[in-house]
Formats: C-alpha cells, structure tokens, sequence
C-alpha cells in the first residue's frame, strides 16, 4: 500500500504546540511527521553548553506529551540535519517541509541555506513562518516599529483539534528518545540552579509576573540581589519557543487593560516598561538578520584593527569569577550556578570584559554565550557589539564596577552570597576589599591575594585608556561617514533625525 504523501513539521526553537503555525499549516494538508534534529556539530560550537542543552531536553519532553495527547509521536534524531533529511527523502513521500525560520548563529545560518538548497533540488517546498517580527532579507527599518506592533496584535494559532501522525517509519529514527548529553559529544557543565523548561513552566512565569511579581519591575530590574524574584525569566522561554512572543504580547495587554481599569497602582509602569522590552527582542534579532556577519565582525571598522588579541589569563581570571572586583566576580559566580542574570549585569560584564580587560568581544561575547541558558544570537551579538563600542551609533556605556557595586548592591548582600571568601568582610570593605588594611585582613579571614584575588587591573585607570581609544578610532572623517552608514542600516527609528543631526552626534542611547 502507498504511503499518502508526508508533511514534515521540523521543531527548531518554538518547542510547543499553541500559536504554532507550521503545525497547523501540516495538519491541514495532510500526514505529519513531526521532528526534532539534536545536532552533535551544533553543539560543539563556541557558543553553546551543555545547560542550554539540559533546558531543551526538558522543553522536549513536555513537547512530546503534548504530542502524544494529540494522538502522534515526536520523532528525534541524533545526526547532521542535511544527512537526515537525505534519508527522509530518501525513505519518504515527502510533500513539503513546514517550520519557523530561525535567526540563529553562524552554523544554524550556512545549515539552513544548505537545506534550502537540498530542498530545491527535489522540488519540495519549504513553508518557514515567524514567530517573531524579524523580516528576512529587508534592510529599510523605516516602518519597522509599525511592522512589530502588527505582528503581535495578530490572533494566535489554535492547537490543531486533531492530526493525522506518521506512527511508523522506515528508516531509524527514535520515538520521544530525548539524547543525553553525552551522546552530542557536550563538554559537563555544571549548573545546579538551572531554570528547567517546558511550557507549562513558562506560562506559570508569565502568569505570576503578570499577576504578582512582576508588580516593583521597574524599581528591582537592575539590581541582582531583586531581579531574580521580580523580572519576568521568561527569556529562556522566549529563546526556545515554549511560548510565543505574539502570546506574552497579548497576555501582557489583557493585563494592561484589567489594572486600568481597576486603577491598579503601580502595574501600569510595570506593564508599560514589560511591553517595551518585548519589542526590543525582534528589534535586536533583526540587526542580526540583516547583517549575519555582526557576530564575528565590527558592524563598524573603525576598530577591526583593535583588540584582537586575547590575554588568556585574563579572560580565564574573568571567565571564573577570579578579577579581583567583588560584582564582577559575584556576577560571574550566580551565571555560572544558575545560568541567568538580570540585563544591567549583562551589560556591566560586557563592557567590563571589552573595555577594561580589552579584551575581543568575540571571545568575551562566547565566554558570556555559554554561560547563557537564554542565549538568543540575534539579541547576544547585537548586544556584544553595542556593550563593547563597536558599532559607531550607540553610546559608550563603560560601566565603572565599583559605582555599580555600592548603587546595586550597597550593603553587599549579593556580593557575600556568591563569594563565600568575603562573608565575614564589613560593609565598609565590601566593594574594594584590597583596600583593607593587612590587620583587618587577618581579623576577618580574608587575605588579598590568599583568600580572594587583587584586583587584576585597576578599574578606573583601565576604563580612561579604553576611552581614550575609542575617541582616537571614531574621530575621523571616514569614521563619522561610517557611523552614519551603519546608522541607516541598523539604528532604532523611535526618534526623527537628519542625516545631518546624525552625523554630528552618532552615539545613540543604549537600546537604539
């Protein structure tokens, strides 16, 4: 008997079945083969880890409960995707294959061309659907915030009420077998404090920010002693699609619509500053998809010819929380046990790694991505090159450590969490412990250079010389002509300027 032609639905990063469109799409056209593709050279890339991974895994098994309520299996292969997809083709009917398109990393980006062009080659269509407001290939970013706000108002997708499921195949594919860690060849990571995921997770976030911590956002978003409890962490939720952007969206205004109109203090400017931070995802992630060379080259040249060599020793003393200046250091201990931490931090690690250390945001922006269990190229490399002063249009935002320090965390509670070595140290010490004389040393337990690293440079010294080669590179003629160019391409519309007014001031805010 003749199989009726297959529709493969390929699960990437949108691992649900709600408000999903290629699984819709499939399902109405006829006989779905829905698959996940654990990829070992993906995961021997830079930027990924073994914890990212462990979220996925997790994400995976939820996904394929869910399935199996629907009547299907999940099939998942340990392999090359384009080795998988000859088999398929190969063993298959195959009528066409539905999914979403990605804005991923390098490798994600030379493999999906590679299966595109497979796909071409045997006459099969490829349906990708977003679910996000990243447009491909466009490079006027004129209507864009007009195009974001369309996006997300449109309805979300059912769950199919019923599907037809390939049950049986010929070829070896596992039936929701989720791989371990080994079997993708990932280096051991560990992470004891790690967000798991799956959907039901991510909406019980999304719900009780919404309804409860989500209420002093604005006043605990930057400190990391708050953030945890009171920013949403719905982020590694977004990065692999156990919700959907165009879902928080809405959930987001049905809250904003419920608190005013029962005058609810505080949520508006909660809500208001939630919705914004909504948009900036598909707004970074399309920097990313319109120049794939951002993440490993300066969207500026200016300073191509500049830190270009790695220190290893400092990028290790960075990498594991050993430089000497307690947020820093504190910072670097809570990512590498949970796996997350709050944006200011973010910025202040990647400004500290590239501008005080000198360190190439590259190699700074791969030590950060694996640490990462949110990691989201589009958002991360955008990010780095703006964090680090290599765009030409954003400002130069060289965070001093210590202000940081005593502003975030002025009593060093955080700082004593993460840093055992500094429990017992006052208050008056906290932030700059090398400045303790030798007999407080000793009467608290804590030895510089012993117990808990110097300094490995002087921050203030450090960020006036990063300074100084940042005005010498941008100064020229050619520079501001640059800066304009990179402007027009990738700069936030949220303001009208002139070309004139632009190439005068080209230091943009931190989120244009």
């Amino acid at each position: 008997m003749t199989m009726p032609a297959v529709h493969l639905v390929w699960f990437k990063r949108d691992l649900r079945t709600f408000d999903h469109a290629p699984l819709v799409h499939a399902a109405a056209a006829g006989l779905v083969l829905p698959i996940y593709l654990a990829e070992p050279a993906y995961w021997q890339q830079p930027d990924t880890s073994a914890r990212q991974w462990r979220f996925i895994a997790t994400s995976l098994e939820e996904l394929a409960a869910d399935l199996t309520a629907l009547g299907g299996p999940l099939w998942v292969r340990v392999g090359d995707a384009l080795d998988t997809l000859r088999v398929l083709l190969d063993a298959l009917p195959i009528a066409a294959v539905w999914s979403h398109a990605e804005t991923g990393n390098d490798f994600t980006f030379k493999r999906d061309c590679a299966v595109a062009a497979l796909l071409r080659a045997h006459g099969i269509p490829w349906h990708e659907f977003r679910q996000d407001a990243v447009r491909r290939g466009r490079h006027d970013r004129s209507d864009y915030a007009a195009h974001w706000a369309q996006f997300v108002a449109k309805p979300q997708w059912s769950q199919p009420e019923s599907i037809a499921f390939v049950h049986a195949l010929p070829v070896s594919l596992s039936r929701h077998d989720i791989p371990s860690e080994a079997a993708l060849g990932l280096v051991p990571d560990a992470c004891p404090q790690a967000q798991p995921g799956g959907r039901s997770r991510g909406l019980r976030l999304l719900h009780s920010f919404l309804h409860d911590r989500g209420k002093n956002y604005v006043k605990a978003m930057s400190s990391p002693r708050t953030a945890p409890q009171q920013c949403s962490r719905l982020s590694p939720h977004l990065a692999y699609g156990t919700v959907s952007l165009r879902e928080v969206v809405q959930a987001a205004r049905a809250r904003q619509a419920e608190v005013a109109l029962h005058q609810t203090p505080y949520w508006p400017r909660a809500l208001q500053a939630f919705a914004s931070r909504l948009a900036w995802q598909s707004h970074f992630m399309q920097k990313l998809e319109s120049e794939p060379l951002l993440e490993w080259r300066n969207l500026h040249p200016a300073l191509r010819q500049q830190r270009t060599t790695i220190d290893a020793d400092l990028l290790q003393a960075y990498a594991t929380g050993r430089t000497g200046l307690p947020l820093i250091d504190a910072c670097m201990h809570r990512l590498q046990a949970t796996g997350w931490i709050n944006f200011r931090m973010r910025a202040l690690l990647a400004a500290f790694g590239c501008y005080h250390l000198w360190q190439p945001w590259t190699a700074v922006g791969q030590v950060l991505a694996r640490l990462f269990i949110d990691y989201e190229p589009g958002i991360h490399w955008s990010q780095m090159q703006m964090q680090s002063g290599s765009t030409g249009i954003n400002a130069f935002r060289i965070y001093n450590p210590l202000k940081q320090s005593v502003d975030q965390d002025p009593e060093g509670t955080f700082i004593r969490q993460w840093l055992p070595a500094l429990r017992a140290v006052p208050t008056l010490w906290i932030h700059e412990p090398w400045r303790m004389p030798e007999a407080v040393q000793i009467e608290y337990g804590c030895r510089i250079g012993v117990d808990y690293p110097a300094p490995i440079i002087e921050p203030l010294a450090a960020a006036r010389v990063a300074k100084a080669r940042l005005r010498e590179a941008y100064a020229t003629p050619d520079a501001r002509a640059e800066s304009l160019a990179v402007f027009i391409k990738h700069g936030s519309r949220k303001r009208r300027r002139t070309a004139q007014t632009q190439a005068a001031t080209p230091q943009l805010s931190l989120f244009d």
